[in-house]
């Protein structure tokens, strides 16, 4: 199917409020679609454009790319404070921090910015008497200044968002992914450290790779304060907004999922997708351990699972991901009957460490890390899986192995399941 190029501008504005949408689910059938162009298993493309010699959608125009993305920072992220506790976990997945802090993100509406800062509880007193009120003390950093067209090393998927990877004054690389969802979203920080291997002399000569050391998580809301077990108690989300402290068993992973997609490449930049139905070969939220011996992974309560590399080495794009299961299923009797449970997920991939050779003056140095490739999946149940024990599986991946038979309660300590393989860790003191 053809588009003439004059209806390519209000087609693309139409596109664009619709898939900054978070309802931007598998119900949008109506869209045109057009044939495959990435291996995402049952899908196709929903982004209507014209098509080039080939009968593809041609990628978008850096005009139209700054827009699109401007409308995603907008609609899903520079909403004012968010507000949560930053727990940072070591190589072995035990809690070294915790901070009370929001990222603030203010967007000016008369000249059309955003500006970035961080407040940060660095002190509290807690007062003795009932009619007296705690006080604590906040320090604001500035972060940066954002306009459209300039994100600076910020890149926006739907729902999702992905800062970095940034390489910090201590040579240790941060790579930052988010998933919004209504008024609460997750955030997660990934930080590796340069690495040499066993008998050579840690900077004696270039890293040979980059290793994790610690992982820092912060589940965020616009509320007046962080989300809590208790103040969710008190003040339960409404519909379409997460709630964070809830048991989520494991199996909840292991559904029937449709929706869309949202895919960025340097070289076929945004695109939009519909997922039909989720094979299993992509269904990596479903494999808490990762697929090879270098991921590295957490399960956290609230339905939150966190997967990147281990090491990092040269030239080789490794995946960063983030799943999460925001909202349960409707409740039978309530005006929410019917509605399905969603799981968002995203993964980067993130590529560093590659040399450059300066064969005149016979020295090498690395280029700064990039961003490979970004997609955000925005999916909802649609059923269950057909021919397959669930339980069974379970067990096979020794996920029913403990005596809450794989629910992680609310309430409990914020350790969560992860997989080492070798002891880590052993650098230290950065902050997120």
């Amino acid at each position: 199917m053809k588009i003439s190029s004059k209806h390519t501008p209000s087609l693309l504005i139409v596109l664009t409020n619709i898939l900054a949408s978070s309802a931007f689910t598998a119900q949008n059938s109506k869209l045109p679609t057009f044939k495959n162009q990435i291996s995402i298993p049952r899908t196709r493309c929903i982004l209507p454009a014209v098509a080039d010699g080939e009968g593809q959608p041609p990628k978008l125009t850096q005009q139209e790319e700054d827009d699109l993305q401007w409308d995603f920072f907008l609609k899903h992220h520079a909403r004012g404070k968010w507000r949560g506790t930053w727990i940072s976990y070591d190589y072995m997945g035990d809690i070294v921090d915790s901070t009370v802090a929001s990222v603030n993100l203010q967007h000016d509406r008369e000249q059309n910015t955003v500006t970035h800062s961080h407040d940060v509880v660095i002190g509290e007193t807690t007062s003795d008497c009932e009619t007296c009120f705690d006080s604590s003390n906040v320090r604001t950093f500035p972060v940066a200044n954002y306009a459209q067209g300039n994100l600076a090393r910020s890149r926006c998927a739907s729902i999702a968002m992905a800062c970095g990877p940034t390489l910090m004054r201590s040579q240790a690389m941060n790579t930052e992914l988010i998933l919004s969802f209504g008024d609460g979203r997750v955030r997660v920080v990934y930080q590796h450290a340069p690495v040499w291997e066993k008998g050579v002399e840690p900077g004696s000569g270039p890293p040979q790779g980059l290793k994790l050391f610690r992982t820092m998580v912060s589940r965020e809301t616009l509320e007046d304060g962080p989300p809590t077990f208790e103040s969710e108690s008190e003040n339960k989300p409404a519909r379409g907004s997460p709630k964070f402290f809830r048991p989520v068993p494991p199996f909840l992973w292991h559904k029937k999922w449709a929706g869309t997609s949202w895919t960025w490449g340097p070289e076929n930049g945004d695109r939009g997708w519909q997922i039909q139905e989720l094979d299993e070969v992509d269904a990596w939220h479903g494999r808490p351990t990762g697929d090879d011996n270098n991921v590295w992974s957490m399960r956290l309560p609230g339905g939150i699972l966190l997967q990147c590399p281990r090491v990092i080495t040269s030239g080789r794009g490794q995946l960063c991901r983030l799943a999460w299961l925001p909202e349960d299923e409707g409740e039978v009797g309530t005006e929410a009957d019917g509605d399905p449970a969603k799981l968002l997920r995203v993964e980067a991939s993130v590529i560093a460490l590659e040399p450059v050779i300066d064969e005149e003056n016979d020295t090498m140095r690395f280029k700064p890390p990039s961003l490979g490739s970004l997609r955000c999946d925005v999916l909802q149940k649609f059923g269950e899986l057909e021919n397959v024990s669930i339980l069974e599986k379970l067990k096979n991946m020794g996920e029913m192995d403990s005596k809450d038979d794989g629910n992680i309660l609310p309430g409990d300590d914020e350790i969560g399941y992860f997989d080492s393989d070798t002891e880590g860790g052993g650098v230290g003191g950065l902050s997120p």
